[in-house]
């Protein structure tokens, strides 16, 4: 009966085992197998990562328009399960261990701090994800996550659109730095269009399958930059010297006007007081004497279009007012400076000993100094167009040149080697060109032609006039910039100069602005 009863057990059992692998296809692997959180992945909640996430946007009080950008991108998501970029069920994306060495590597060769693109706090949350540590650091999952990839994401836009843009906007910061001495204006200082960052397109390519490739491409391509960088790299630095490397570097990345390889144009860099005359052969180098602080040179690129010799001047209305106006009535003043005071109205050139202070200040008058000799602008001024009424031009005062610090103009820009210069942007000039040009100032010729003019006319009243307006053409660019540390045109070697308007500090303070 025992028997019996064990043999069909035996049977039963068979059966069953038999029809169970009949019936069951192949196991589920359970889900804390397959994902990298664990057992961790059945406490993550959609609701509580999503109100985490409006946690994190309500809180984040930035002004920074990279995180706007991305902040307003999580802020549109309905649905929070279309929300996360760097992670699924199945863990953190490896990704996110790509931009965090990526960042690692490329923020400080960028003369950028990590602190403000917050990689040691990315650094900290995806070591707690690695080691599973959730428990042990007391943050939930669900907390842990929502935070990881907001700021993920904020560090992916903010170092591609400031790679590829700046990491600051120079018009409105510069442009809202001083206020006019005879007006409660702010002066416009820096004159560039500013090609706006497309956080629109970085936020596109963050979402996409190629957005580390988008991340390796946003470094900038200015050859400048490289230069600057090679010589941030290569160490030896003073900490002085890397700041000017630094905020340099920023001015390379603003997507603005800027002299192109092989080009030829003048370029003016206020900090070295220099002007560069720059020919894809050759460099012609000279000293200059720009703004002083309070009437700074503004930053602007145009063309210089012509040139006239003896000219007049005729005085801006903010020099009028400050400095011109309080000699009203003071003819001998107006005789020893060769100025003269014409009525805007009907043209008439007025008495000085009639023309009052107040008038003087009215802006019904013009006044302005006769050509030649003695005139503020020198012998000869280069123009272009540009809304400040500044140019280059020669001067009255040579010796400023051999002062240290040469920030002492209005605003305009004065060049030491004035002849030099107009050679330069008439390449295709004959010699008698360039000689009536030269007698025109005064100069000593450079021909027989020239000398035998200059001996036939001895007697005749100076100037001779024998040019007034030249133009150039093709136009010549003319850019007016500002770096404290650039590559010199003729050697390539990284030089460094004082920052005379002190606008180093303005960017490193703005760069030290975190997410």
């Amino acid at each position: 009966m025992n028997r019996s009863l064990d043999m069909k057990g035996w049977i039963l059992v068979v059966v069953a085992t038999l029809v169970l692998a009949c019936t069951s296809g192949p196991q589920e692997i359970p889900e804390d197998q397959r994902s990298a959180f664990g057992t961790y992945v059945y406490e993550l909640d959609t609701l509580q990562m999503e109100r985490q996430m409006q946690q994190l946007l309500t809180a984040d009080s930035s002004r920074l328009e990279a995180s706007s950008a991305v902040r307003d991108r999580y802020a549109a998501i309905s649905d929070y399960r279309d929300a996360p970029l760097w992670f699924t069920r199945e863990g953190v994306s490896p990704e996110a261990d790509s931009l965090l060495a990526f960042l690692r590597r490329e923020v400080p060769a960028a003369g950028l701090d990590s602190v403000c693109f917050l990689l040691p706090q990315i650094a900290a949350d995806l070591n707690v994800v690695h080691r599973l540590a959730f428990d042990s650091v007391g943050v939930s999952i669900n907390e842990l996550l929502p935070r990881l990839d907001y700021r993920l994401s904020c560090a992916y836009v903010s170092y591609a659109t400031g790679q590829r843009y700046g990491f600051i906007r120079p018009d409105e910061l510069f442009n809202h730095l001083q206020k006019k001495a005879d007006a409660d204006v702010f002066a416009r200082l820096f004159d560039y269009d500013v090609k706006s960052p497309d956080y629109a397109e970085a936020l596109r390519q963050l979402s996409s399958g190629s957005r580390m490739g988008y991340l390796y491409d946003s470094q900038p391509s200015d050859p400048v930059y490289k230069v600057l960088q090679r010589r941030l790299l290569a160490g030896g630095c003073s900490q002085d010297e890397r700041s000017r490397l630094r905020a340099s570097m920023e001015r390379c990345r603003w997507q603005i006007l800027r002299p192109t390889v092989g080009e030829r144009h003048v370029f003016v860099n206020i900090p070295a007081q220099q002007l560069w005359a720059c020919a894809p052969d050759s460099a012609l180098n000279m000293k200059i004497c720009c703004g002083a602080n309070a009437t700074r040179t503004p930053l602007l690129a145009s063309s210089i279009s012509y040139m006239q010799v003896n000219p007049e001047w005729v005085i801006p209305p903010s020099i009028v007012r400050g400095e011109v106006a309080r000699h009203g009535g003071d003819s001998a003043y107006f005789a020893r400076n060769r100025y003269f005071i014409v009525e805007r109205t009907s043209g008439d050139t007025l008495s000085p000993a009639s023309v009052t202070p107040a008038r003087l200040s009215s802006g019904q008058l013009r006044v302005a100094q006769k050509g030649g000799a003695g005139n503020s602008l020198g012998r000869i001024v280069f123009r272009f167009p540009n809304d400040f009424a500044v140019y280059l031009h020669d001067t009255n005062n040579h010796g400023a040149f051999q002062r240290e610090r040469r920030t002492l103009s209005h605003g305009c820009v004065r060049v030491e080697k004035p002849f030099e210069l107009a050679c330069f942007l008439l390449p295709d000039a004959d010699e008698w060109l360039l000689d009536r040009i030269c007698i025109s100032m005064d100069r000593k010729p450079m021909t027989a032609r020239g000398l035998d003019y200059l001996a036939e006319h001895a007697d005749d009243p100076r100037p001779l006039r024998l040019i007034d307006y030249q133009k150039v053409s093709p136009s010549v660019p003319v850019y007016i910039a500002y770096y404290t540390a650039y590559p010199n045109p003729s050697t390539g070697i990284v030089e460094f100069h004082p920052d005379v308007y002190g606008y180093d500090q303005v960017i490193l303070s703005a760069l030290s602005v975190g997410l």
